[in-house]
């Protein structure tokens, strides 16, 4: 199994946002990363509209039309809105989070437990859309709460790999964080899900992560890779990406 790479560009539209100007293009740097081989696009649109505005959703759908087997992403936390924006957009995958609007990023998965009837009505709506359902989880290697997971209905759960991207001066934790994603994953697995993960995720970083947890299906990465497409251009970033995914260049 190849993982996939979804390109998250909320950072190139917060750089845009910066000026009332349309540069950088967030639907122009979207469709070089699907040129250059990327599988799919992801964004947050947030309430503040601080990076992806809602505007820019039916544009990007089109830019990802264009391309065979490509998929929208939205991710973001499940209020009606929210859930009008990805309906009205066609998302291909919602990925859910338990932000709070403060939040500056997404830090954390949900407490299955504590919002399980929440998120069972909410699954089955956007389910009942035809749209893929992704939750956002916490890595911590409780295998238990997969059992969760798989009754409320959820297609995926996305892994939080904040921790171990924020390790990468310290290889022990590095390791033993990453043991603990692939315990989760594993756990998710064995109950008939499927595994995509984000956060902090690195040309480096992401090799290893892929090698543990080989069947891993989606990796969505936006900071480090608009990052690195500074310096290498976003064409050139996206094949690095998608080599470090394991995928043929």
């Amino acid at each position: 199994m190849t993982t996939s790479l979804s390109v998250n560009v909320n950072a190139i539209a917060f750089l845009r946002n910066r000026r009332n100007l349309p540069w950088p293009s967030v639907e122009g740097l979207g469709r070089v990363a699907l040129a250059a081989g990327a599988q799919g696009l992801t964004v947050h649109p947030r309430l503040d509209e601080r990076h992806i505005r809602f505007s820019d959703l039916p544009d990007l759908r089109k830019v990802v039309d264009d391309f065979a087997d490509a998929e929208f992403n939205i991710e973001g936390y499940p209020t009606r809105q929210f859930l009008g924006l990805c309906r009205d957009a066609g998302a291909d995958q919602v990925t859910l989070v338990p932000d709070d609007p403060s939040q500056s990023t997404s830090d954390h998965g949900w407490d299955f437990r504590k919002h399980k009837t929440f998120l069972v009505e909410t699954v089955a709506e956007l389910k009942g859309l035809g749209i893929r359902v992704s939750l956002f989880a916490d890595g911590d290697g409780d295998e238990d709460t997969m059992d969760v997971v798989k009754d409320i209905g959820a297609d995926r759960i996305e892994l939080y790999t904040g921790p171990y991207g924020g390790s990468s001066d310290d290889p022990n934790r590095a390791s033993t964080i990453l043991e603990q994603l692939g315990r989760t994953a594993d756990a998710a697995r064995a109950r008939g899900l499927d595994v995509n993960a984000g956060h902090d995720l690195t040309a480096a970083n992401l090799p290893k992560l892929v090698h543990r947890i080989p069947y891993l299906a989606e990796v969505s990465i936006g900071h480090e890779l608009t990052a690195d497409a500074l310096t290498h251009g976003m064409a050139e970033t996206v094949r690095r990406f998608r080599k470090a995914c394991g995928q043929p260049i």
